[in-house]
């Protein structure tokens, strides 16, 4: 099937370069940084954050008078990429060592690993590994006190959230308020898919940021050439489809829907057994790897790994089998339904095949990630996102496809996104054996979680109603990118939340629906201000915009205000349609970045003219433009400077055209 989006690299093999020290672009590029008391490395899969958290870690061992490094992931089975290495091997002066009773990343049950963590704070041994859980369940008990002057290093940070409930970032929070603990903060995609930041503005701002983006990765690597994002539309059961777009050449993980979801039949089980029963004619299930051997009409014998079944001696078989995958030839397809999407390795995948709309960018970039690690003679990468047909015309659905391809660049470049909500109805019949219909949700955001708020005015009349039902997301968004609101944003100590909470908002609610009445405007800008961010007085009283959502403003992007065109044609496909794209290729999502940042520059023509000189020196003595997510300021500066002035000569050029 054609792809909606295909980007092409370079295949320069910079990022997987080694320096004499061992360490691999991005993992020199956080190192430098290793002084740093808190540190949020962003970086995608297959990038060396583990090993980059190692050598940070013990360089704060060794240098910095650390006692502890304490490394917490979210499941076990990421645990692995925390095993003993020889770093020693490559040039470092020192291994990484992990005593095998000080990595909780085993079989059994919290409450006893919580003991162990505990006699790990009073040992004398240095380094520990254990689940997001293990780490939540021991800060209960100990609180911040033991935590002084150890290294606590969170992987896939954005499980935390700024949310007040989000218990992994109240042990953040609890820590970063102690401030005696050194943090580093590692993740592949630093947004959550919903309106919720990471981390709260203020905590935020603490941190050295280290950004490595998806492009840099994959345009450093040796063998990958191209990416491929594609969405296939489907009438009928997905089991009949699936074949369409299953290549039983490519090593390939297949996501199956969530028991809940529309296009699930509710019986997993019978949906490997179907999907096995496609791939050809089982032959048995060999008692050493618990991987299926499964004969292909081709002649070909698959290997295939089932993590949907629930039996924990056999799943614990299966992955003990993933974990040693040394050649090509051991795997060939992996089943899955919500394991094997963040933190988890085969270098050899070359397919990650979705099943089901996936509404969370995180989800989706995690999963991109399975896919994209760097390996010999594997040219191209692809993820396939099976879905089926909605119920609306092929319009709406291209323009929901291209905003979540907008999205998707954007996510890929480590950019915060907020993107619109859209819920489709699938065709009768879809999904279900009985044939019901059923709901697909596209939902990028998450932004119908229901959230109870004392004192809130329910909707008084329809237009209110369909206002926060269908635009809210949207409201939120150009509120935050107010002049008024960004002028906040620059002078918070000048101008009082209140004054954006009770005069600023509402006067961008009067300008987007000038029809609406002074009651109708108020029950609106308490939901934007509850959408965003907000503290609840101490009597319950209505929700108060406090400083987050100032500091927030230039967080977030629209993507529907990016004036990019992904689609360039939608054709029918048997009993489903496509939907093709352009092709992105690197100067594309190099553009896409420009538009992305041009929205929250804040320069005057003054500032950007008197830079243009320097710029063009540093062009001249780098040979290159300067970067936008460089880290000497000045650096950056002269690149938004860069940028804004190309905005404004792109307008200056549709002015004309329009003219």
């Amino acid at each position: 099937m054609p792809d909606f989006v295909n980007v092409t690299y370079g295949q320069t093999g910079e990022s997987q370069k080694q320096n004499d020290m061992g360490m691999r672009a991005m993992q020199a590029r956080a190192y430098s940084e290793r002084g740093s008391q808190y540190l949020l490395v962003k970086a995608p899969p297959a990038s060396g954050k583990s090993r980059a958290l190692m050598f940070i870690g013990l360089d704060k061992l060794q240098n910095q008078g650390v006692r502890k490094v304490i490394v917490a992931v979210p499941e076990r089975a990421i645990g692995a990429s925390f095993q003993p290495t020889k770093l020693t091997e490559y040039g470092f002066y020192r291994d990484w060592e992990v005593e095998g009773q000080w990595n909780l990343c085993v079989a059994g049950g919290d409450a006893g690993k919580v003991g162990k963590f505990l006699a790990f704070m009073e040992s004398d041994a240095q380094v520990l590994v254990c689940t997001h859980a293990t780490l939540r369940f021991a800060y209960d008990k100990i609180g911040a006190e033991p935590f002084a002057n150890c290294l606590l290093a969170v992987d896939e940070f954005h499980h935390a959230s700024a949310d007040a409930d989000n218990r992994l970032g109240e042990v953040v929070r609890g820590l970063l308020d102690d401030g005696r603990t050194h943090i580093v903060a590692m993740t592949g995609s630093y947004f959550r898919g919903d309106s919720l930041p990471v981390l709260r503005p203020e905590d935020e701002e603490k941190f050295t940021r280290v950004s490595y983006t998806y492009y840099e990765q994959l345009n450093g690597y040796s063998y990958l050439k191209t990416l491929g994002i594609g969405y296939h539309f489907y009438r009928g059961r997905y089991l009949d489809a699936i074949m369409d777009v299953f290549d039983p050449d490519k090593k390939t993980i297949i996501h199956i829907p969530n028991v809940n979801a529309a296009e699930s039949t509710k019986e997993k089980y019978d949906e490997v057994d179907r999907i096995l029963s496609h791939l050809g004619e089982w032959q048995e299930a060999d008692s050493t790897t618990g991987l299926h051997l499964v004969k292909h009409p081709s002649g070909k014998m698959l290997k295939v790994a089932d993590l949907v079944e629930d039996d924990a001696k056999t799943r614990d078989c299966v992955m003990e089998t993933l974990r040693n995958i040394s050649s090509p030839d051991d795997v060939d397809i992996i089943i899955a339904l919500g394991m094997a999407k963040e933190g988890f390795d085969w270098p050899y995948c070359e397919h990650a095949l979705t099943v089901g709309y996936r509404g969370s960018l995180t989800e989706i970039i995690q999963i991109i990630g399975r896919a994209t690690r760097d390996s010999p003679d594997k040219p191209h990468a692809q993820f396939t996102n099976l879905i089926a047909e909605p119920d609306t015309s092929a319009d709406n659905v291209a323009n929901a496809v291209n905003n979540m391809l907008k999205a998707i660049a954007a996510s890929l470049l480590m950019e915060q996104v907020l993107a619109p909500n859209f819920k489709f109805k699938t065709r009768p019949s879809d999904d279900d054996l009985e044939g019901h219909a059923g709901i697909v949700d596209i939902d990028y955001t998450h932004s119908e979680t229901t959230v109870a708020i004392k004192g809130f005015k329910e909707p008084s009349t329809p237009r209110v109603k369909q206002i926060l039902e269908s635009d809210l997301v949207d409201l939120t968004v150009s509120v935050m990118q107010d002049e008024k609101v960004l002028r906040a944003a620059m002078n918070p100590e000048e101008i009082a939340p209140e004054v954006v909470t009770q005069v600023f908002i509402p006067k961008v609610i009067e300008k987007k629906y000038p029809e609406l009445t002074e009651q109708e405007v108020e029950e609106v800008r308490q939901h934007v201000v509850a959408n965003a961010t907000f503290k609840t007085s101490s009597d319950g009283g209505l929700p108060e915009l406090n400083n987050n959502l100032i500091k927030m403003a230039d967080k977030f992007i629209n993507v529907q205000d990016l004036d990019i065109d992904l689609i360039d044609s939608i054709n029918p496909f048997q009993l489903a349609y496509e939907i093709m794209s352009k092709s992105v290729d690197a100067d594309v999502l190099k553009r896409i970045h420009g538009a992305i940042t041009s929205k929250r520059i804040q320069m005057s023509e003054e500032e950007a003219t008197a830079l243009y000189p320097r710029i063009k020196a540093f062009n001249q003595t780098h040979n290159r433009e300067p970067s936008l997510v460089a880290q000497d300021l000045m650096e950056k500066r002269m690149a938004e400077a860069l940028e804004w002035l190309r905005n404004k000569k792109r307008e200056r050029m549709r002015l004309q055209q329009s003219a």
